[in-house]
């Protein structure tokens, strides 16, 4: 796999440009990587790049989408393997924010549902989003679970650079990253990969 050294401002404006080039009456891409690979960073810069080139975008965490504390924490407040497959309420994040951006769909987006840390309803308003809009949605473990993207960017550490950057409060969550390289192979299946293990120096295959 050929990869070319590029700088993250760099990496935006490429991946704005190239959907922009493509018609469509909607965009939802994913910026998927591990909270220490600072997806939302990519995220927000990507978004920032598209009003200049003629598409409204609209950021979305799925942090934003996870279930209740009482269904996260059913086996405990350190189980990997709950993290992996429950944490997020991909039933709501498909519901509320993909579907209707399909191409039959109404525009009509809930830009959050949960406040994590409250535990509680956001109650967030609808807001509609116009034909040309694009989605851009960041968050951890997003690939492999039939969630329907248009474009997804996997920005990939190493082992050691994933260790190395996750604080230490969070280091249980590394065995889930592991299986979610060994099941998802997010570096295989990602229409973007990036390498970000230097933080100043990325990587990607565009």
């Amino acid at each position: 796999m050929q990869l070319t050294p590029i700088t993250w401002t760099r990496l935006a404006d490429g991946l704005a440009e190239r959907i922009a080039r493509t018609p469509g009456p909607w965009w939802r891409v994913a910026v998927d990587g591990a909270d220490a690979a600072r997806p939302g960073d990519l995220a927000d810069a990507v978004a920032a790049a598209l009003p200049a080139l003629g598409h409204r975008a609209l950021r979305v965490r799925a942090a934003d989408f996870l279930r209740p504390a009482s269904l996260r924490y059913e086996y405990g407040h350190e189980d990997a393997d709950a993290y992996y497959q429950l944490w997020l309420d991909t039933g709501a994040l498909r519901r509320e924010v993909l579907d209707p951006l399909a191409p039959d769909g109404s525009g009509r987006v809930l830009p959050s549902l949960w406040d994590a840390e409250a535990d509680r309803a956001t109650r967030a308003a609808y807001v509609r989003l116009p034909p040309g809009g694009v989605l851009v949605l960041d968050g951890p473990l997003l690939l492999g679970q039939g969630l329907p993207f248009d474009l997804t960017v996997h920005l990939r550490l190493s082992p050691a650079a994933l260790e190395r950057r996750t604080p230490e409060a969070d280091r249980w969550t590394l065995p889930a990253f592991d299986r979610y390289d060994r099941e998802a192979l997010p570096e295989q299946t990602a229409d973007v990969l990036v390498r970000a293990d230097d933080p100043r120096r990325p990587a990607w295959t565009g």
